[in-house]
C-alpha cells in the first residue's frame, strides 16, 4: 500500500490547468522540513485532481502549512545535458491547513457577523415524587456457590509414532 502523511509548508501558489478531457489539475511546489531544525527544507511537486484540484487552488496559497496525505511516485525526465533524473511527486488525496480553519464558500471573517459563545443549558432533572415511603436498604448482590463443584481431571493423551507409510506426500 502506498500511502505518505506529510507535513510541509507551500512554497509555490497552485497553479490550475484542465486536460484535454476537462479534468482539473492543480501543480504546486512544497518544501518539507528535515529531521533536525537546522536541516534544510526539501522541495517536493505536490499533484491534485478533480474537485480536490478546486479547492486547493481556491484555499491554499504560499506560506500555509499544511498536512498531505497521499501516494507517492517517482517520475523520471531525460535531461538535455544527456542524463536521466528521477523526482518524487505526491499525488493528493487529503490536504488539511495547520493552525487555520479553511472553510469552502464562506465569506471573509469581517464579512461573517461574530460567533457568540452561548454556554448549554443545563439537562433538566426529572420531577420525582414521593408518597410516605420509608427508604429501603439496598438488596445485596446473590452470591453463587456451587454445592458439588469438583475440578475436571484431564489424562494425558499420549500420541502413538506415525507410521512412515501412512504420511501423505
Amino acid at each position: 500500500m502506498n500511502s505518505c502523511i506529510l507535513m510541509a509548508e507551500i512554497y509555490d501558489a497552485p497553479q490550475l490547468r484542465h486536460t484535454t478531457d476537462g479534468l482539473e489539475v492543480t501543480e504546486m511546489i512544497v518544501h518539507v522540513s528535515g529531521v533536525r531544525p537546522d536541516d534544510p527544507t526539501h522541495p517536493l511537486k505536490v499533484v491534485g485532481w478533480g474537485n480536490l484540484a478546486k479547492e486547493i487552488h481556491q484555499s491554499y496559497h504560499p506560506g500555509d502549512r499544511v498536512i498531505i496525505e497521499g501516494r507517492l511516485g517517482m517520475n523520471t525526465f531525460d535531461r538535455p545535458e544527456g542524463f536521466k533524473e528521477k523526482r518524487a511527486e505526491l499525488t493528493v488525496q487529503r490536504i488539511h491547513a495547520i493552525g487555520k480553519a479553511v472553510q469552502m464558500n464562506q465569506p471573509p471573517a469581517a464579512q461573517r457577523p461574530p460567533e457568540i459563545y452561548q454556554p448549554a443549558s443545563p439537562a433538566p432533572v426529572p420531577a420525582t415524587t414521593f408518597t410516605n415511603t420509608a427508604p429501603q436498604p439496598p438488596t445485596p448482590e446473590p452470591t453463587y456457590q456451587p454445592t458439588n463443584f469438583q475440578p475436571p481431571s484431564y489424562q494425558p493423551v499420549t500420541e502413538a509414532e506415525p507410521d512412515p507409510d501412512d504420511i501423505p506426500f
